[in-house]
This record gives structure tokens, sequence and C-alpha cells, in this order.
């Protein structure tokens, strides 16, 4: 059997290909966005879009590497969950290199010039409307009873277009505000949706594989609560575009708001508890994707919180940190905890989170404790960010490095896939 490591093995599988660039899209944006971060305050020169950092990095974080791993898993398990006959990594092939080529362009394009800049986001457009375009076509040749999960995650990806778009066009305008907003509607309504969607369908049915005295438990309820969050926090985004209200109205929004989130988050972190997250510690991997959706109740609680908080201050505070425990806390973890699972089962490995994957994960709820405390206290974040970000860093080229390593080798047990 061939040991080595060869590109074409890559388009054995749609997952491998997806995962792969997902991977480099992810190292290279942590490597030059941060730099770029980093020096953007010394800089005069170079595209406008280099000097405002946290767009930067939202936009890339949300749209970069996520509809990448996206790919990869969706035209592994819809499939399956549709009944119908999987699509070729082939088939796969032009619209992801569109993503992570049109990616690599934006994040060297914040460097150079603002016409690569935005080249790069049209070609990423491109591709990611064709992803949903094959993936929506899936959905349509499926006479599965049962199409709720792939037909919100479908719908999730076309706000992901519309959201992109939305990107694009307030960029071509210098419209920086509603540029972020697309962005924030981008994270809440397309990769918020997904996860949530995927978890729905998928923490009940790993854990009870796993611990067969645990039932399957998901009722549709559940994924109402968990969309109907997501919808609130989009609209919350545009509510706020223009920063926070004043007045009285201020006041009854930020009430409605912060009842609305700790209630949400409540439910959240009891249903964390009904799916077995109690029962999944004696379980590594199955612990790794309890813990990243216990992420998103307390996200939501912490938000909640902050409102709270905010309307008795009459200052907002701890929502940059509520924001990090969502994508760093719950995304972070179920994207690692997730992507480690199918890379094992589809790779020959046994599906088990060894040293190595518990350390990272371990190390990444670290990095999110950390910049939670950064943003809670102004005058330690100087101390914490730097560190918080190597963390993160290191952990995820370690991560990336050790799974693109696999997608380019034959699986050793000699099985296709």
């Amino acid at each position: 059997m061939d040991r080595h490591w060869r590109p074409r093995y890559l388009l054995i599988a749609p997952h491998r290909l997806g995962f792969f660039l997902a991977m480099v899209v992810l190292m290279v944006s942590l490597s030059l966005v941060g730099a770029g971060a980093a020096g953007s305050r010394q800089r005069r020169g170079g595209p406008a879009l280099y000097r405002i950092p946290t767009l930067v990095h939202a936009a890339v974080m949300t749209f970069g590497f996520m509809p990448l791993f996206f790919t990869g898993f969706l035209f592994t398990a819809a499939p399956k969950w549709l009944r119908v006959e999987p699509l070729e990594a082939r088939a796969l092939l032009v619209p992801l290199l569109l993503q992570a080529g049109g990616w690599l362009v934006w994040i060297f394009g914040i460097h150079i010039h603002m016409f690569m800049v935005l080249a790069g986001l049209t070609l990423a457009l491109s591709g990611l409307a064709r992803i949903t375009w094959l993936f929506w076509r899936l959905v349509w040749r499926s006479a599965e009873s049962d199409r709720l999960h792939a037909r919100t995650v479908g719908v999730a990806c076309l706000v992901g277009c519309i959201s992109l778009g939305g990107l694009l066009a307030n960029l071509v305008l210098g419209a920086t505000a509603v540029a972020m907003a697309c962005v924030l509607t981008g994270l809440w309504g397309f990769v918020v949706v997904v996860f949530v969607t995927v978890a729905h369908r998928m923490i009940p049915f790993f854990t009870s594989n796993a611990m067969p005295f645990i039932t399957a438990w998901r009722p549709f309820w559940a994924l109402g609560v968990m969309l109907t969050a997501a919808v609130f926090e989009v609209v919350a985004v545009w509510v706020e575009l223009d920063g926070p209200l004043r007045g009285p109205m201020a006041h009854f929004w930020m009430l409605a708001r912060g009842g609305f989130e700790l209630v949400a988050g409540g439910v959240l972190l009891w249903l964390a508890q009904v799916w077995g997250l109690t029962q999944s510690l004696k379980n590594r991997l199955l612990a790794m994707l309890h813990f990243g959706f216990l992420w998103l109740g307390l996200a939501l609680a912490l938000g909640g919180a902050a409102q709270i908080l905010g309307l008795l201050q009459d200052a907002p505070v701890l929502s940059l940190g509520s924001l990090h425990a969502l994508t760093m806390g719950c995304l972070g973890s179920l994207m690692l905890a997730m992507v480690t699972r199918v890379s094992c089962g589809h790779s020959g490995r046994a599906q088990v989170a060894d040293r190595i994957a518990w350390t990272l994960f371990w190390l990444v709820q670290l990095a999110t404790l950390l910049r939670i405390t950064a943003a809670a206290q102004s005058t330690w974040a100087s101390w914490l960010l730097l560190p918080t970000a190597m963390i993160w860093a290191g952990t995820m080229a370690v991560w990336g490095t050790r799974l693109a390593n696999w997608y380019g080798r034959l699986r050793p047990d000699g099985r296709p896939g």
C-alpha cells in the first residue's frame, strides 16, 4: 500500500478535500490576519480595510474556513440523512477551490490592495453559491419524509450567500458598519444555524450509540428554541446597527433582549444536561461535543447578563465576552470535536479522543476563558490577549497539521473512504 501523502488522495471523499482546504485557510488566516491586526495601528498605508482589524478578523473567522468544514461534513452526512446517492469529491473541487482561493487572495489583499480584497470575496461568494446549489439539489432529489434538518441547513446556506454578498457590496460602498452587520448576520443566521441543526440531529444520536442506556431524544421544539435564538440575534444586529439605542426605548430593548437571552440560555443549559452531559464524561470524544454545546447556553446566558448589567450601569458590559463564548467556546469546540470524529471514522482510526486531541480541546477551553476574562477586565486585556492568541493559534496549528496529514494518505486499513 502507498504510504505517501499525495494530493490526488484528497479527491477520494468529500470530507478529505473540504477539511484539508479549511485547514489551509484556517492556518493562513491565523498567521497573516493576526499579523495585520497587530500592525494596523502603526501603518498608515495599504487598503482602508487593513486599518479595521475587527472587521477583517470577524469576516475571515465567519466565512473563511467554516463553510469549507461545512461542505466536507454535509456532503458526507447529508446523503445518508436524505438517502440519496452522494456526490463525488471531484464535483466539489471547483467551488471549494473558489472559496479557499478567494479567501487566500482576500487575506493577502488586506496587506496589498483593496482590489484584491474585493476580487477574493467575489471568488469566495461564487464558490459558496455553487456549494449551496449542489446541496439543495441533494434535498430536492430526496424522497425521505424527514428533511427538516437538511432544509434548515439549506436555508442557512442561502443566508450565508446573502450575508457574504452584503459584505462585498458594502465594502465597495465603503459602509463598514453595515459590512460588519452583514458579517454578524452570517455568523448567527448561517454558521450558528448550521451548527445547532447538526448538533440537534447528531449529538443525541452519537450519545445513544456510545451509551445505549440513553435514549436519542431530540424534540423539534428544542431545535425551534435554538433557531429562534439565532433569528433574534440577527434582528438585534440590525436594531443596534447605528450603535446602542438611547432613551426609554434603550431600556426596554435591553430588558427584553436580556430576558430573552437568559431564558433561552437557561433552556439550552438544561437541554445539555438532559442530552447526557454528565454521562458523556466517560467518553472523551463525546464529551467534547457536549461541552461545545454547553457553551451555546453559556454564551446566551452571558449575553443576557450583559444586557441586564448594562441596563443597571447604563453602559454595555460583557457583550464581547459573550460573543467569544459563542465563537471560541461553542463553535470552536464543536468544530474541533466534529471534524476530529469524522476524520477518525473515515480514516480507519478509532473514533476516540486520544491524548493529543484531548489536550488540544482543553487548550481551546483555556483560550476561551482567557478571552472572556480579557473582555470583562479591560485593565487585564493587554496582558491576556497575546497569550490567548498564542494558545489559540498554536492549538489550531497542531490540530490542523495533524489532520491535514491524514487527508492526503490512504486509509491504513485499506478500505475506501
